[in-house]
């Protein structure tokens, strides 16, 4: 759900707020989002190729190997798979820079001061 200009107007004054008030606190939420989701995507590439090579590597030596090789491209797509998924959901439930479940709460409490300010105004 796309948000309006003024509620975007007034995350954006929130965020400010959070990143005067707390430095650290607003960084640490900001820089680490996703980190870990990144780097089991990057290992899982790797561990993808490496599974490659042993497989198409196993055809020439022995079959066991290719054999393995296949089980470790397989675990790696999963790896790669769980780590996109995980980072596309944890992209999506960080609003602000805030956790999935106090999401909802602030959305909640937004829609609240945004009925308060247009029945003050009409």
């Amino acid at each position: 759900m796309a948000l309006s200009d003024e509620e975007q107007k007034l995350l954006d004054q929130l965020e400010a707020a959070l990143a005067a008030e707390d430095p650290k606190l607003a960084s640490a939420l900001r820089g680490t989002t996703h980190r870990w989701e990144r780097r089991r995507a990057i290992l899982a590439g790797l561990g993808f190729l490496v599974g490659l090579a042993a497989l198409i590597g196993g055809m020439q030596v022995h079959p066991a190997i290719s054999v393995v090789g296949f089980v470790v491209m397989l675990a790696a797509a999963v790896l790669g798979v769980t780590a996109w998924q995980q980072s596309a959901d944890a992209a999506e439930g960080q609003g602000a820079g805030g956790r999935a479940g106090n999401h909802s709460e602030f959305l909640g409490r937004m829609d609240e001061r945004w009925r308060r300010n247009t029945d003050d105004g009409a």
